[in-house]
């Protein structure tokens, strides 16, 4: 991976890691995709490597990760589902030319129709969403509780409780704000 980026945010559920490629939507928002070679890195890390991308087809994926969010947000908060977005993923999901196949050592794995193929990959991530989004998965979908964040995650803690997208980031910066207000308000005692 190229060295001048931000780290990818990595999860285990692939359509919400995707919408993670933009952190801190209400604060200093963080591109982690903001040129074609990089949705490559992003892709291959996540099983779904590709030979190149144009600009075009990082448009379509900012589109559709922009659509995962709206969508995801939406059903997170138990509000109408944006036809606009709900539109956008359905189109990429038909759009791609992937196939499940089974790994030798019992996993799924996604076999893009071309290895070149951006428009496959990004037909996978909608296919997930989809998959998260109609409830065919167990878990929920929930809003990351950092007020600067609010990323949409997919929560499969047993209580189903999480309340944020990452917790060694948006956990621990809001762990360490609550400390230090707590240290400020503490009056120190006389030594």
């Amino acid at each position: 991976m190229r060295g001048e980026f931000p780290d990818f945010r990595l999860g285990s559920v692939l359509a919400t890691s995707f919408t993670g490629t933009l952190s801190e939507r209400h604060g200093d928002a963080v591109e982690r995709i903001p040129t074609p070679h990089r949705l490559v890195d992003w892709l291959a890390v996540n099983g779904l490597a590709v030979d190149s991308c144009t600009t075009a087809q990082l448009d379509l994926a900012k589109e559709l990760r922009e659509s995962i969010h709206a969508v995801a947000t939406a059903a997170a908060v138990q509000d109408p589902l944006p036809a606009s977005a709900v539109h956008v993923i359905n189109d990429r999901s038909a759009q791609g030319r992937a196939a499940a196949v089974l790994t030798p050592e019992g996993k799924r794995r996604w076999q893009l129709g071309s290895a070149s193929s951006v428009e496959d990959a990004l037909g996978v991530i909608a296919a997930d969403a989809i998959s998260i989004i109609a409830g065919e998965r167990d878990g929920r979908l929930a809003l990351c509780a950092s007020p600067t964040c609010r990323a949409a995650f997919f929560d499969t803690s047993q209580s189903r409780t999480r309340r944020w997208c990452d917790m060694n980031t948006c956990g621990n910066r809001q762990k360490k704000a609550r400390f230090l207000a707590k240290q400020r308000s503490t009056p120190r005692s006389a030594e």
